[in-house]
């Protein structure tokens, strides 16, 4: 058994039914909390946390996600350039969206569930130019995606508007995951409609977040996942500090008391989820 620091929030009680965590950074996570990824697997699976998707951002991370996913049978990663990257690299971005699509058809393809995180982030990035490179590079990655087959993990970050209207105009692959969903009830409506899953992280118990817990409380049991972003967006009562896949439960608690849902039955439900998304076949439980 692999105990927990000192320096890090308690192990929850583990939940008695398997979840999957839907999205997590390993890498940044193991810097951050001081860890090594495979001591962070070990902690989620004792807590019930028994698949992860480990989530690229760039081409460095994105290859590190291809090895933690070729090192853990029950991690599979996700890879893409961060639409804050994609501004800061400008046209650039083209050169590694080229990298990461080398990675899809290489001999490690079958590790590679997702294309994400891409998207748009007004917060960090202003101005039209950054904007612009922004949305160019979305688009790339939505044909990225649609070229092959996989899932798109989409960031959103003060962009509801402009995500959708590239997606309509673009024309979005078949399967769709809103990352850290961080709008109110109508623009989950306007997701769902789309057939679009939306993903929960623990901000969802932070209490000024009662918009969220609305739109949380309308998507329907089979557009439904959890996620940490580790190491960010610990949830309650431990907001401020390193987060981690081991601490989902907490989340999941919320979530089940939130919705009036049997606990067990929703992890069931968020763990079928992510295997429907993301597929099952080559990936095991820890």
């Amino acid at each position: 058994m692999t105990n927990v620091p000192d320096s890090l929030p308690p192990m929850p009680e583990p939940l008695a039914v398997p979840v999957i965590d839907a999205h997590t950074h390993l890498g940044y996570a193991s810097q951050r909390v001081g860890l090594p990824a495979a001591e962070l697997v070990a902690l989620a699976a004792q807590a019930g946390i028994v698949r992860l998707v480990d989530v690229g951002t760039d081409v460095e991370s994105s290859r590190q996600s291809v090895e933690l996913a070729r090192t853990f049978p029950n991690v599979v990663a996700c890879v893409a350039i961060h639409p804050n990257d994609a501004a800061r690299l400008g046209a650039g971005f083209r050169d590694d969206v080229a990298m990461l699509e080398s990675l899809v058809t290489g001999d490690d393809a079958g590790l590679i569930r997702g294309i994400g995180e891409t998207g748009l982030d007004y917060f960090r990035t202003e101005g039209d130019d950054g904007q612009r490179w922004q949305k160019e590079a979305f688009a790339a990655h939505i044909a990225l995606a649609k070229r092959h087959g996989l899932p798109l993990v989409i960031h959103d970050r003060d962009a509801h508007d402009d995500i959708l209207d590239i997606l309509d105009a673009e024309g979005a692959p078949d399967k769709v995951m809103m990352h850290c969903f961080s709008g109110d009830a109508g623009f989950a409506r306007r997701c769902l409609d789309r057939g679009f899953w939306l993903s929960y992280p623990g901000t969802v118990t932070f209490k000024p977040n009662e918009p969220l817990r609305e739109a949380l409380d309308i998507t329907p049991a089979d557009r439904i996942l959890v996620e940490t972003d580790a190491p960010y967006l610990t949830p309650m009562p431990y907001r401020g500090k390193p987060n981690d896949s081991y601490l989902i439960p907490h989340t999941v608690r919320f979530m089940a008391a939130r919705r009036g849902d049997d606990l067990d039955a929703l992890c069931a439900v968020l763990h079928e989820n992510a295997l429907v998304l993301f597929g099952g076949d080559g990936w095991t439980d820890a």
